[in-house]
């Protein structure tokens, strides 16, 4: 048998290809949209990729099953089970095969068993995948969304993301009655998830790879309440909020998103910077300037957003999801393939064209912003010199803020600026002042004079200065 990992840091995203070696017959499980990697290592060894397996409808990338199916001829394996068998709709040019709890697919003396999991979503599968050629017993579980290595997929993502009232709830309950189940698994049996730490579908995922039963069992939190209340109020307190774009990714999924061969690749432009902030001022673009904080608030194009890459880039193109606007990304040009494959996999096709480092400073105007020390920002608030705003979520801000601060949560900013006034400088800040550097551009690009609190709410704690949770 054969078993290989795959791993997208920027959405933290796993994936398996599991083979029989004896006849070459190779199955990818939860397949990203970039396929060429499983294609690439199918051809070393030799394997005929036969099946693309779904664990369920993905939220936070684009699913790679369509693109699989359409180039290698793969069967696409989806879950039937759940409410409405989770809503897919194939198209009728895909070979398909729906599969019931306790399924089989066969690949040689390699077998994948369907166990339905539902909690995270109604339909979720996971696989336990069983070497005939060494035993008739399972080695271990891709468990998708369900398991991660020291938490559980969230079961309030339809609620949250698709509107489903009710059913964050209902997830809980079913999640609860799956792991139960699933803690009849022998100790030893490895789990193979299909997040890592970084990832929105948990709150507190661990970077770990893979784990065994026995000791998630042991360690992991949601494994220790013994009852379903105590678990429900567990797994459903202190959810973060979910990004934008997982709504859109409940969408494309059900389907299958446009075949990549049909995507114009982006190339670079060759506009000047003044050039480059006519197109960020045109409501139907968005300009985005990946440099980091410290270099972006010394001097940036005006109109254009501060998405620092590697760091904040991808977690914020998701929560600030757009994806009516072309998209325009200034990067250097080595970059320009890893950021075009970020945006694919989250399924925004509408990426226009890049621009070089260099192209910042061709631009006649240029627009900055200060970083200023929280005990400086606090003697200015004193004597109302400034406002402050607070871009942290509402479990932040509930937890404690900066008293008579103004409260919006970052992804709600671009369309609430008009709570805003332009009389004084707005002093900004998030947690460590990452968030807030977003921010800052965003106010910049609408005529705000704007300061950035250094460190954020953590300094701000840290030099003992006044706070409230009222």
């Amino acid at each position: 048998m054969y078993l290989t990992y795959f791993y997208d840091s920027a959405l933290a995203q796993a994936s398996y290809m599991v083979a029989c070696q004896a006849t070459g017959e190779a199955a990818v499980i939860d397949p990203s949209r970039n396929i060429e990697e499983y294609v690439k290592v199918a051809r070393e060894q030799g394997f005929q990729i036969r099946a693309a397996v779904e664990t369920h409808i993905h939220a936070d990338f684009v699913s790679g099953v369509t693109e699989l199916a359409r180039r290698t001829g793969a069967t696409i394996y989806y879950s039937l089970e759940g409410a409405d068998n989770g809503g897919y709709d194939w198209d009728d040019s895909l070979s398909v095969h729906g599969l019931r709890d306790q399924d089989i697919i066969h690949l040689g003396n390699v077998q994948l068993k369907a166990i339905h999991t539902p909690g995270h979503t109604p339909e979720h599968m996971s696989y336990e995948l069983t070497d005939g050629a060494a035993g008739d017993k399972p080695m271990g579980v891709f468990t998708g969304d369900f398991i991660f290595v020291g938490d559980v997929g969230r079961p309030d993502l339809l609620e949250k993301s698709v509107g489903v009232k009710g059913s964050a709830e209902q997830g809980a309950r079913q999640l609860f009655a799956s792991l139960q189940k699933f803690k009849q698994y022998s100790d030893y049996i490895q789990i193979w998830p299909g997040h890592g730490s970084g990832s929105a579908c948990g709150k507190s995922l661990g970077s770990v790879p893979a784990s065994t039963v026995g000791y998630e069992k042991l360690f992991n939190p949601a494994f220790q309440p013994t009852n379903e209340a105590d678990f429900i109020d567990f797994i459903l307190d202190g959810q973060p909020e979910p990004p934008a774009y997982f709504t859109k990714m409940k969408e494309v999924n059900r389907t299958g998103m446009t075949p990549l061969s049909k995507v114009s690749t982006a190339v670079e432009w060759y506009l000047t910077g003044n050039e480059v902030a006519k197109l960020a001022k045109e409501i139907t673009n968005l300009v985005i300037d990946t440099r980091s904080i410290e270099v972006y608030s010394r001097g940036s194009i005006p109109g254009t957003i501060n998405l620092p890459y590697p760091d904040l880039f991808a977690e914020w193109l998701g929560r600030l999801a757009n994806y009516e606007k072309g998209i325009f990304i200034i990067a250097e040009p080595h970059q320009y393939a890893d950021l075009r494959k970020i945006l694919i996999n989250m399924g925004m096709d509408n990426l226009q064209g890049f621009f070089p480092l260099s192209v910042v400073k061709t631009a006649t105007k240029l627009q900055s912003y200060d970083h200023q020390s929280p005990k400086n920002v606090d003697k200015k608030r004193k004597s109302a010199q400034v406002q402050v705003l607070d871009v942290r979520y509402q479990e932040e801000w509930e937890e404690s803020h900066i008293p008579n601060a103004k409260h919006i949560p970052l992804p709600q900013l671009p369309e609430r600026l008009d709570e805003l006034t332009y009389d004084k400088p707005i002093a900004v800040h998030c947690r460590s002042g990452k968030r807030s550097a977003i921010a800052s551009s965003i106010l910049l690009n609408h005529g705000f004079e704007v300061i950035n609190v250094e460190g954020g709410f953590i300094n701000w704690e840290n030099e003992n200065l006044e706070i409230t949770n009222k």
